[in-house]
C-alpha cells in the first residue's frame, strides 16, 4: 500500500504549500521594499495573513512557513477555525478584524490575543467584561473613520482619544494602538497620513500604545510609508476570496 503522505491530498497539500511560499516571498519583498524607501527596519513591521474564506489547513501551511499571526473577520468563521489550530498556540497569534458585535465578545476573546476594531464604548464595556470573565487580556486597537462616514466603521477622529481613555482604563483590556482602513475615493498616501496624525492622540492617552494597523493587499506600501506597524493582507498573499464561509 502506498505511504498515507503520497495520496492526491497530499500532492494537492504541497502544491497550495508551494503556492503560499512563493506568496508570501513576494510580499515580503514588497514590505522589505517599502521600508526601504521611507527609511524604515522591515523588523518593525508585522505581517498579518487575513485568511477569511479559506481553510484552516492554509493557517497550518502559512505557520510552517513561518507567519506568527493571522486575522479574521467574523466570528463565525474565526471561532472554528481557532479551534481547529488550537494546537499551534501560543506562537500563533489571532486577531480580529472585522467589525465586532458585542453579543460575540464572548467568543472573541477566548481565541483572539489582538482586536483591532473597537469603535464604540458599548464594545470596549463588553470586550472588558467578557475578557475578565475569560482571566484574559485582549490588547484592543481603537478603529477610526478616516472619512467621518457612518456605518463604514470605525469612531470619529474627534471621539478617537475619549475612546482610547476608556480602553487603557477598562480591565482585562490593553490599549495598542489605533486601526484604520483606507476609505474608497480617498488616496491611500492622503488617508494614511491623517491616520499618521491620529496615531499621535493614541499616545498621548499611552505612549505604550504604539501600533498602528493599516494596509491591505493594495495599499500596503503607503501604510508602511505612513508609520503602520502591522499589515492585514488577504488576496496578495492567499489568493482571491473562494468565496463567502456559510
Amino acid at each position: 500500500m502506498p505511504a498515507e503522505d503520497d495520496g492526491p491530498l497530499a500532492g494537492e497539500s504541497a502544491g497550495r504549500r508551494a503556492e503560499l511560499a512563493a506568496s508570501l516571498s513576494r510580499v515580503r519583498a514588497r514590505i522589505a521594499d517599502a521600508c526601504a524607501a521611507a527609511g524604515r527596519d522591515s523588523r518593525e513591521v508585522t505581517l498579518i495573513a487575513v485568511t477569511k474564506t479559506f481553510p484552516a489547513s492554509d493557517v497550518r501551511l502559512l505557520h510552517g512557513l513561518g507567519v506568527l499571526d493571522v486575522g479574521e473577520n467574523r466570528d463565525q468563521e474565526a471561532a472554528p477555525k481557532a479551534a481547529a489550530c488550537a494546537d499551534l498556540r501560543p506562537a500563533l497569534s489571532w486577531h480580529f478584524v472585522g467589525q465586532l458585535q458585542t453579543n460575540k465578545c464572548g467568543s472573541v476573546v477566548r481565541y483572539a490575543r489582538v482586536v483591532h476594531s473597537v469603535d464604540r464604548p458599548r464594545l470596549v464595556a463588553a470586550l472588558g467584561a467578557q475578557a475578565r470573565r475569560a482571566g484574559r487580556e485582549i490588547t484592543c486597537l481603537v478603529q477610526v473613520s478616516l472619512d467621518d462616514q457612518p456605518g463604514r466603521g470605525g469612531a470619529p477622529a474627534g471621539r478617537l482619544a475619549g475612546l482610547a481613555a476608556q480602553v487603557a482604563g477598562e480591565r482585562g483590556l490593553l490599549l495598542g494602538g489605533n486601526m484604520a482602513v483606507a476609505p474608497l475615493g480617498v488616496p491611500p498616501r492622503e488617508a494614511f497620513g491623517r491616520l499618521a496624525a491620529l496615531a499621535a492622540d493614541v499616545r498621548r492617552v499611552d505612549p505604550r500604545a504604539v501600533m498602528v494597523s493599516a494596509g491591505m493587499s493594495a495599499d500596503l506600501e503607503e501604510a508602511v510609508a505612513a508609520g503602520a506597524t502591522h499589515l492585514r493582507i488577504g488576496t496578495a498573499l492567499l489568493g482571491g476570496r473562494p468565496g463567502l464561509f456559510r
